[in-house]
């Protein structure tokens, strides 16, 4: 019957379906799961023999580094590898980005040492160098007492740790066989041997090739029982040292059994880390993690949660972020209380855990019924922080948040669902997933029907993003500002009202806008103090700011007197810094105009405010202050003098108010001479007579003054001595000669 099969096969029928992406737990690596399925087709095309098997591949990336340009790595690698689509670039990019973010430990450094590697631990110093040509003699010492075995465990391990050396070692059953037998005797008699001999196989686990090999010798579930066995020990140290504490044994007989506790933690810990890694390692292979299922491999690591060591749980995490990928797993997780055991975890300052953390939390449980509150809420205080905020676009998280947004229909949404959804908007990437699809459009369906604030809020934050979501506001401009009528509820109009500030998009036909909707009119009686709440006034300065970018629409406001009513809300709000600095811009974005800029100049006190806002505490307003002041300065002269006049004044605040402090000082010592005596020098010469500083009218002598002007403001690096001097020959100048100088400063040299 075979050879009949064997004879009528003609053709092979290969399918590839991808599967998910995920990084190198050790190496800069990218791992690309994905399923083949070869069916052998006879003669007439029907499928004869068919097999299905789980894959995976490894893509490195030994050039990552700090000056990678990430984006286009991630294009590169999309390109290459057929396995991943490329509807799955973002991802690869974020990816890209941890890979390149996330912390190395030191033996990454060390290339001989396996990509998958572990730090070393306390136990593994020699006092030899291993070599692999004794590697009888160390077997050997596996069939002596304990400490002749961790030895001998320990010199094959160097020997393990160096990849050219495994496929000689693969080749020694006796060594491997030797290994398996001791560590399935003797493992609970010495934690280091334990630890030693599965770090071994650890070695071997690294690679996929070997897996058979590591599986042939049922390491995995020894490992499993190990793990078991070393939880339960945990679990009774704890108890005994309550029970110690309970019975209020001497202090220093305490600090000695929790001393003891602390050493044995550790080495327990490190076992566990090799053991689970090795786990890790082999569940690769779909079969192998349905096995380590049916041992409850789910609850052991969710027990394992409570540990301290960050180390530790970055593995456990990782491995449960692997394993949730299968609803059964997830479901486990529920039942376990995973998610409660998490939530402890966030935030922490171990970067690693952190973002593993994360990447866990941060959607499975959405769909468990029963956790999704708990979920939401833990979620929601994660989104707070903008630090965190991007993570979430590279999961299935907000699909599922959209999805629960819709099912709601009419019906009022979970205040959690919504302010988390809020929260996730005021990031780019994220509003650019909510966005796709039908998304935005489903949004502005409910928030506009329903007259829904919150809904509105959330639009509100997607529309403040530059790119391509901004451009998708076109179609709506005209639905948002409908909105503006007085019979709506106020906290609604100010969303609908932001949203369309935000909407710097310059094909945007403005003038057509305030027209067709009325809006200069309700802009206006909008801007009188107390006509409405300070957040809708302030919304409506930001509208006009965003308007006045056009010319014929800065026209419009200007003819309806909102410039004079923006002088009159910029002196009830001054003490608002908000206020303030919106006020400043719509000035700023008038001032390109010729039409508003000349009322602004001759028709209004505007430069005369913003003069004195030049100084203010704020560093935007000033800012705003300086480029506005700058164009006007530059379109007319006799503000120019003016503005230019103030600057000088406020440069030279303290000599100004020391020369009018002095100028009816003391008459003591000549006012030719310094403080050390010596007379004044002007280009190396003494000045002995006061007439080459006056001549008639009391005029002063620019050619002198300008030269100790630059004594002053422009050589600060210059002696003290000089700038000393120069102030006590201030000291003898009159009220007159003082105002003749401050003029010749203000419009001579400058």
């Amino acid at each position: 019957m075979e050879k009949l099969q064997a004879e009528d096969a003609r053709y092979l029928k290969r399918k590839v379906k991808g599967g998910s992406l995920d990084v190198h737990p050790t190496e800069k690596a990218l791992i690309v799961q994905y399923e083949l399925e070869a069916t052998i087709l006879g003669e007439m095309g029907d499928p004869m023999v068919g097999e299905r098997k789980e894959c995976q591949k490894i893509i490195r990336l030994k050039s990552l580094n700090a000056n990678t340009d990430i984006a286009t790595l991630a294009r590169k690698v999309v390109e290459e590898c057929r396995l991943i689509h490329p509807s799955k670039l973002p991802e690869v990019e974020q990816l890209l980005f941890y890979l390149l973010n996330r912390k190395k430990s030191g033996n990454d450094k060390r290339e001989k040492h396996p990509p998958r590697d572990l730090a070393p631990f306390e136990g593994m110093e020699l006092d030899e160098e291993a070599n692999i040509n004794r590697i009888d003699h160390y077997v050997e010492l596996l069939y002596e007492d304990i400490p002749e075995k961790v030895r001998g465990a320990t010199l094959i391990l160097h020997l393990a740790r160096n990849p050219d050396n495994l496929e000689e070692l693969l080749q020694n059953e006796t060594a491997l066989g030797a290994l398996a037998r001791v560590l399935r005797e003797d493992w609970k008699q010495s934690v280091d041997l334990a630890t030693t001999i599965i770090y071994v196989f650890f070695c071997f686990s690294s690679f996929s090739q070997f897996h058979g090999q590591v599986t042939h010798y049922k390491i995995g579930a020894l490992c499993m029982n190990i793990i078991e066995h070393e939880l339960k020990r945990y679990d009774l140290w704890q108890d005994e040292l309550q029970k110690k504490a309970a019975a209020y044994i001497l202090q220093l007989k305490s600090k000695k059994a929790f001393k003891k506790y602390q050493g044995l933690l550790i080495k327990q810990e490190q076992l566990l880390q090799v053991a689970l890694h090795l786990l890790l390692n082999l569940a690769e292979d779909t079969r192998t993690e349905l096995k380590m299922r049916n041992k409850n491999i789910v609850h052991t690591l969710v027990k394992t949660l409570d540990r301290e060591d960050e180390e530790l749980l970055v593995l456990v995490v990782s491995f449960l972020k692997k394993l949730s990928i299968f609803l059964e797993n997830k479901n486990d997780m529920a039942e376990t209380y995973a998610v409660e055991k998490l939530a402890r975890l966030l935030p922490c300052k171990h970067e690693d855990l952190l973002n593993t953390t994360l990447r866990l939390h941060a959607s499975p449980p959405l769909t468990d019924e029963s956790q999704r509150q708990l979920c939401m809420c833990i979620l929601y205080h994660i989104s707070v922080d903008d630090r965190f905020k991007s993570m979430f676009a590279y999961t299935d998280c907000i699909p599922q948040l959209m999805k629960m947004l819709f099912d709601c229909g009419e019906s009022p949404m979970d205040p959690e669902l919504i302010s988390f959804c809020i929260n996730l908007a005021a990031n780019k990437r994220n509003a650019q997933v909510i966005c796709e699809g039908n998304g935005l459009k489903m949004l502005m369906k409910r928030g506009l029907k329903l007259k829904d604030v919150l809904t509105m809020k959330m639009i509100r934050n997607v529309s403040q993003h530059d790119g391509p979501t901004k451009n998708l506001f076109i179609d709506y401009v005209g639905d948002l500002a409908a909105q503006t009528g007085v019979q709506e509820r106020e906290e609604y109009v100010i969303e609908c009202l932001g949203t369309l500030a935000n909407l710097t998009i310059p094909d945007l036909d403005w003038e057509l806008v305030l027209k067709e909707y009325n809006l200069v009119p309700f802009l206006k009686d909008h801007l009188k103090p107390g006509s409405a709440e300070d957040d809708l006034i302030l919304e409506v300065v930001i509208m006009i700011g965003t308007v006045s970018m056009d010319d014929s629409c800065a026209a419009m406001m200007a003819k309806s007197g909102i410039i004079s009513a923006l002088i009159e809300l910029l002196n009830s709000q001054q003490e608002d810094d908000e206020f303030v600095c919106q006020i400043v811009y719509v000035f700023y974005q008038m001032v390109f105009h010729q039409a508003t800029r000349d009322v602004i100049i001759k028709d209004t006190q505007a430069p005369a405010y913003l003069i004195d806002l030049m100084h203010d505490k704020n560093a935007e307003i000033r800012k705003v202050c300086d480029n506005t002041l700058d164009i006007i300065a530059e379109y007319d002269e006799e503000w120019g003098r003016k503005i230019q006049s103030e600057k000088f004044r406020w440069h030279n605040s303290q000599w100004l108010e020391m020369v009018d402090n002095r100028a009816m000082g003391d008459d003591g010592e000549p006012f030719m001479y310094g403080d050390d005596g010596e007379p004044f020098m002007h280009n190396g010469d003494i000045l002995e007579r006061p007439d080459l500083f006056y001549s008639a009218g009391c005029c002063v002598s620019l050619e002198i003054i300008r030269s100790h002007v630059n004594i002053i403001f422009f050589k600060p690096s210059l002696s003290q001595k000089k700038v000393v001097s120069w102030h006590n020959f201030n000291r003898k100048l009159s009220h007159l000669q003082i105002s003749v100088l401050n003029e010749i400063f203000t419009t001579t040299l400058f």
